[in-house]
């Protein structure tokens, strides 16, 4: 047991190291070849930085574990918004910002209604990874229009960031980069397993909480991390659009890779838990008297949310 625990906590650490080498040799390489600022936020930074949810899903979908990807897609976006907004807005409240309520937020609900009706069937196939592709196409397609005509340009401003480096040194740092994440997802989803067959718990609940708590945590230190630097207004759309990446990327690999049926349990469970706690993030922009922000109050709701979920996942895992 605490072999393959400390394969994981080291296969995580090394995730989010490579992610962030990853991300920064490949924003200053696309730089370097003079890539548009819009192609490269859209891409690289949007995309990349989901790379550790999409590439630990892909191992597994390889390994034959397509629960273990479902339940990392499904779990890291109620990790981030119960864990991640939560925590945050405890240190401090989170506004809303103009894109995330006109378009990003709505996107996230239409894609998380999307992820639902692919899963209904209890079976997620071919068919349902095209028509979660599809739907990323639309939001790729809809965030460049938005930013040629000046009205939204949440990824890009991001770019800003990354620091400029050489040819030599943006291709070193995408090249190696790229391998440590690819050993790293090898290991935790070899170590995840493991785990779950010598305690004898479902893989897709180990995807759901420990794989899903640690290929959330770069979006927690990002997020964390801008609120305390007082960019709280960038923490909420961060979050959406990694978890809108969550549902129409990573869930599309297993369905495209290695099509699995699905657990009606995980269904009700925790799919109805990803709809409500996205839908209580919608209540707390859109309510009746709302102000536009998560307040500490409401981040304290989510967190104990993401606790108690996890707690009763904890005691059916034991049971």
């Amino acid at each position: 047991m605490w072999l393959p625990l400390l394969a994981l906590i080291l296969g995580f650490i090394a995730l989010v190291w490579s992610a962030d080498r990853f991300v920064s040799g490949a924003a200053a390489t696309a730089k370097n070849l003079n890539v548009s600022k819009i192609v490269i936020g859209l891409t690289v930074v949007s995309i990349g930085t989901s790379a550790p949810e999409i590439l630990v899903g892909l191992q597994a979908s390889l390994d034959g574990a397509s629960d273990l990807a479902i339940g990392n897609a499904i779990g890291s976006n109620i990790a981030n918004i119960g864990l991640v907004l939560g925590i945050t807005a405890l240190i401090r409240p989170l506004p809303f910002e103009d894109s995330v309520l006109k378009s990003e937020l709505p996107w996230l609900l239409g894609a998380t209604f999307i992820a639902v009706a692919c899963l209904f069937n209890r079976f997620l196939g071919i068919l349902d990874g095209v028509v979660l592709l599809a739907g990323l196409s639309f939001v790729m397609y809809r965030l460049t229009l938005a930013a040629r005509e000046g009205t939204s340009d949440p990824i890009s401003e991001e770019l800003d960031d990354y620091p400029a480096m050489s040819k030599l040194a943006a291709g070193f740092w995408l090249f190696a980069g790229l391998v440590v994440l690819l050993v790293a997802s090898h290991v935790i989803v070899e170590a995840a397993v493991t785990i779950a067959e010598q305690q004898n718990v479902p893989r897709v609940v180990i995807g759901l909480t420990i794989v899903a708590i640690g290929t959330s945590l770069p979006e927690l230190a990002a997020t964390v991390g801008a609120a305390m630097k007082g960019h709280s207004e960038l923490a909420i759309g961060n979050v959406v659009g990694s978890n809108i990446l969550n549902i129409l990327a990573v869930m599309a690999v297993p369905a495209l890779v290695h099509p699995t049926a699905v657990d009606g349990e995980v269904l009700y469970r925790d799919v109805g838990m990803m709809l409500a706690i996205t839908m209580l993030l919608a209540l707390f922009a859109y309510g009746i008297g709302s102000r536009k922000l998560i307040t500490r109050f409401e981040g304290g709701v989510l967190a104990a949310a993401w606790i108690g979920y996890n707690l009763m996942l904890f005691i059916q895992s034991s049971n």
